[in-house]
């Protein structure tokens, strides 16, 4: 079987994709855009939208009417014929309940109707969804509310359109039971936070938001080897699998040559990104073997967190257009690169201004340095929680090995900067270069510019030019909620300069006031900057004495939602209510809980059901080609080499061993997780990482030997040889 499976991959056909010309020519084409909008509603309609987009002044009910019946005219000449109220549930995936437009008129008549209440309010049993104890499974009413902020758009399949109304989802009482709605709450508060800042400043803003661009990795590999592995299926990583002799050692595929049936998938993706709005940039093979690269332009954080999740739901629907399967999860395979979703964050005003371009004279910039510092601020005091917003199962793999950032949060800001914020800390003056010039020395090439700042790949929290990178987000997570917490503690420091600021004029300069808060600050946050190697065991011993949090755990580092420290930050800017951090915190650490249960009762029968079997087969051959040398030796007087056959003796005892090994710790999972079955929360979570990970681990140790050695013909699953090479 997989011997066949090879043959059929390499023999696949795959889509020929039309390209169009220009993206620019249909971007956006499948969403109900403002410029759509512009041409669809009355004048004064269309005027009150933007105004309630602007100031928060809702339109009126007849207002909403117009809105709904544009849309649905729209919808409906592009070939729609249902729409939906489509949110994002604490499970951190997507949810719709698709309705149609037709409503009766008559008995055997229909027609299409869509109201502004229908557009406004959706009313899905919530009884279903994870709410973390809020309320009672009896209890089922919630609410979704359309988010006017994000364009509604349509899904296509081969036989229909469906438009999709992007909304947030609460309870009967208000409580939010999805991602969105704290989100939008937490770009409030660096709205009223950044907004006072620019005051004090002396500048004017209507508006300010954050920014966001989520740079997605993910795996391809052949959907027949998928269909063949029932721990990729059922978790979305591979439980057992001896590492390929060819893996990412010769460094080879970063930046390589893209296959020409993964690059029409990218091509497939991107154009159904660009009919959605989504500005999908760049495309790249990345570190490891089938592992990739999608990447955006910044957009608005609360579109950019829709367009994410969208994003790659196109990428798994797409995947099996091209016969192969788009894997997400933080690590798919053992020995490579995992998967993470590198979250470029920053602030913008209302005419596009970057709150964090330095400019040309960081070194003068009061305003850049003030900002600067209320980020530094707001890391060091909250490290605890940034690690919890990224805080799962799947990122248990991928952080602290020499592939991602470790648990210890950290700010990279680079020679230039960190070299300022010294010298502004001791008092010194000195003078900056505004450009560095870098010359390669040769006539045949330009002279260009080098950027103030290098990349630290090992970074957590790394500044890169005019941009924050928290590249500790796992590749499958919704972005949402790590947006939701830099926003709000980026917030609570900004609020936190402005009253140092305010206190310090008052017996200076403005100048010198600004400055003796931002050197105030350099000091009070200097242990949370890093320039160097993040992976060192020296930096860990470092991080240690300078007292920064470091949590391999991940419910471990989950407990940070429900400190009061959370509880009063979160409260005091209405972003979560204690009830609703509460929830969160129960229902990541179930998930955690569930996740690991599937993953260990999968490994369970996969390694009975194929790797003893495989195993007992070799065993058996063994011992029946040791058997008959023996005999031979007897009766036949055969002559053989003594070492020889003592060491054909030690490989089946080591066989046999091995076997023993992996039947042991099956029986020993088995056995913990009959006795923690009645075990809740938090102690069961510790259970299973303390005690259910290692067993995990000494089980896929002694099967990945057993695959090395037992002959390939016996051995049916699927090789790492082969998914990750053979595309």
């Amino acid at each position: 079987m997989r011997k066949k499976a090879v043959i059929a991959v390499e023999a696949v056909t795959y889509p020929k994709i039309e390209c169009p010309s220009k993206t620019s020519e249909f971007f956006g084409e499948n969403t109900f855009s403002l410029k759509l909008m512009e041409q669809m509603l009355p004048s004064k309609t269309f005027k009150a939208f933007k105004n309630w987009m602007s100031t928060g002044h809702m339109i009126t009910e007849e207002q909403a009417d117009e809105i709904a019946a544009a849309m649905k005219s729209w919808a409906i000449s592009k070939g729609a014929s249902h729409y939906t109220h489509w949110f994002q549930p604490l499970t951190g995936l997507t949810a719709e309940k698709h309705d149609a437009f037709i409503d009766p008129v008559a008995p055997g008549v229909v027609m299409e109707k869509f109201s502004g209440s229908k557009l406004i309010q959706g009313e899905p049993d919530a009884s279903s969804f994870p709410s973390g104890g809020i309320r009672s499974t009896f209890e089922a009413r919630g609410y979704t509310a359309w988010d006017p902020s994000s364009p509604a758009f349509l899904i296509e399949t081969e036989l229909g359109k469906t438009l999709c109304i992007p909304t947030i989802f609460v309870s009967y009482h208000g409580e939010a039971l999805d991602k969105k709605l704290p989100l939008l709450r937490s770009d409030e508060a660096i709205d009223k936070a950044a907004r006072r800042l620019f005051a004090i400043f002396g500048k004017n803003a209507k508006k300010v938001y954050s920014t966001c661009g989520a740079e997605q990795e993910y795996f391809l590999i052949d959907e027949k080897f998928y269909k063949m592995r029932q721990d990729i299926m059922l978790t979305g990583r591979s439980l057992i699998g001896a590492p390929s002799p060819k893996g990412q050692q010769l460094e080879d595929q970063y930046f390589g040559s893209i296959k020409d049936r993964v690059l029409n998938y990218m091509v497939d993706v991107g154009n159904q990104a660009a009919k959605l709005g989504i500005p999908v940039k760049t495309r790249h093979n990345e570190v490891a073997p089938a592992q990739y690269e999608f990447a955006p332009v910044f957009e608005e954080s609360n579109l950019a967190a829709d367009h994410n999740i969208l994003l790659m739901d196109i990428m798994k629907k797409t995947a099996s257009k091209h016969g192969l399967v788009c894997l997400l999860h933080e690590k798919p395979f053992a020995g490579v690169n995992g998967s993470g979703k590198h979250l470029n964050w920053s602030m913008s005003d209302d005419s596009g201004s970057n709150l964090l371009e330095p400019g040309k004279t960081p070194h003068e910039n009061l305003f850049f340095l003030a900002v600067l510092v209320a980020v530094l601020r707001a890391v060091y005091r909250h490290a605890d929680l940034l690690r919890a917003s990224v805080a799962k199962a799947g990122n248990e793999h991928r952080l602290g090995a020499n592939e991602a950032p470790p648990a210890i949060v950290s700010v990279f800001l680079g020679d230039t900067l960190s070299e300022i914020l010294d010298h502004i800390e001791t008092g010194k003056k000195k003078t900056f270069s505004t450009t560095d010039i870098l010359d390669l020395g040769l006539t045949r090439l330009p002279k260009f510019s080098k950027d103030a700042t290098d990349r630290n790949r090992t970074s957590p929290f790394a500044f890169t030019g005019n941009k924050f990178e928290f590249r500790a987000v796992g590749s499958s997570q919704n972005v949402s909620t790590p947006i939701m917490v830099v926003n709000t503690i980026v917030a609570e420091s900004m609020d936190y300069v402005a009253e140092q600021i305010e206190k310090a004029k008052a017996s200076a300069d403005f100048d010198t006031a600004v400055m003796k808060v931002v050197a105030d600050l350099i000091k009070e946050t200097k242990n949370i900057r890093f320039e160097g190697d993040n992976y060192s065991q020296a930096w860990r011993d470092e991080a240690a004495k300078r007292g920064l949090p470091s949590e391999a755990s991940a419910v471990k580092a989950l407990a940070a939602w429900k400190t009061p420290k959370a509880v009063e930050l979160f409260t005091k800017y209405k972003v979560l209510s204690e009830e609703e951090l509460h929830s969160r915190y129960h229902i990541w650490v179930e998930n955690y809980n569930t996740l690991l249960a599937i993953e260990a009762n999968t490994l369970y029968e996969l390694v009975d059901a194929d790797v003893l079997p495989a195993g007992y087969k070799y065993e058996k051959l063994l011992a029946k080609n040791l058997y008959l040398l023996c005999e031979l030796q007897k009766s036949a007087g055969l002559k053989l080499n003594d070492e020889a056959m003592e060491n054909h003796k030690e490989h089946l005892s080591d066989i046999v061993t091995k076997i023993w090994y992996v039947r042991k710790h099956l029986m020993a999972m088995k056995a913990l997780l009959k006795s923690s079955a009645h075990v809740e929360g938090a102690e069961k979570s510790m259970i299973y990482f303390n005690e259910l990970k290692p067993l995990m681990a000494h089980i896929r140790k002694h099967s990945d030997e057993l695959e090395q050695v037992v002959s390939d013909q016996e051995w049916v699953l699927p090789k790492y040889r082969e998914m990750l090479f053979v595309c």
